[in-house]
């Protein structure tokens, strides 16, 4: 019989973070459930005790369908990592608001559904922890970040309330708060002389964090015994002033 740690769910795994901590805890030997919309890049990991479904976190029905098939091929969720996210950058007066609401679906709405999917049978079983993946930008500001940084600053803060909520339980929250790291986030963004600024501040500070940075930081907060809860850390390149 296939022998293999908790299962652990991951959102946005099609690429960036959630595909670079895959890969990662899948080394740790951990059984996976993989969600993006694009499922190919999931499938071409070809990782062991994974299953990799095609996903718009959005959409609350198909996330507690996917929780529940992994969990009945794999066992109990152990972990899920809400890292499925949008960043469309631009300035609120000409932004198109449909992408306002784009980033609050899969920012801030996918999220909850994650943590919906996951936080009863954790509760029951005292056993669990939820990790969310916000951004440097969930507690300071930066231009053209308008709709984006609200969304974040979101997720930090239904974090912290969730931690409290669910302390008690045995089930620890962990927020992630990234700076700027080398993904496909920026690429959302069709603004290209925002694009192109962007980059410029990429340059100017000699390289950002890369995906894998972040899945060593996710890494290690999970790894952490069950008693000890990290409740936040915010990681940045060195040379990342704001």
């Amino acid at each position: 019989m296939t022998t293999h740690k908790p299962l652990v769910v991951i959102t946005g795994a099609s690429s960036g973070i959630g595909l670079a901590t895959a890969r990662l805890l899948s080394r740790r030997g951990h059984a996976l459930l993989l969600l993006a919309r694009r499922l190919e890049p999931m499938l071409q990991l070809q990782l062991p005790n994974s299953l990799a479904l095609s996903v718009d976190v959005s959409d609350r029905a198909a996330v507690l369908a996917a929780v529940a098939q992994a969990e009945q091929r794999f066992g109990p969720v152990d972990a899920i990592i809400n890292n499925a996210g949008v960043m469309l950058l631009g300035s609120i007066a000409t932004q198109d608001p449909d992408e306002w609401d784009r980033m609050l679906d899969i920012n801030v709405r996918g999220l909850l559904n994650g943590i919906h999917a996951v936080a009863a049978g954790m509760v029951e079983r005292k056993q669990g922890t939820i990790i969310n993946v916000s951004s440097v930008a969930g507690r300071k500001t930066f231009p053209n970040h308008v709709a984006y940084v609200g969304t974040k600053f979101a997720v930090s803060g239904l974090s912290e309330n969730l931690r409290e909520e669910l302390s008690p339980n045995n089930v620890r929250v962990i927020t992630i708060e990234p700076g700027a790291v080398e993904t496909e986030l920026l690429s959302h963004t069709r603004d290209e002389a925002i694009k192109a600024g962007y980059n410029d501040w990429k340059q100017e500070m000699g390289g950002v964090l890369s995906a894998d940075n972040i899945a060593e930081v996710i890494d290690f907060a999970y790894g952490q015994p069950q008693s000890v809860c990290i409740r936040e850390i915010v990681v940045c390149a060195t040379r990342q002033q704001q």
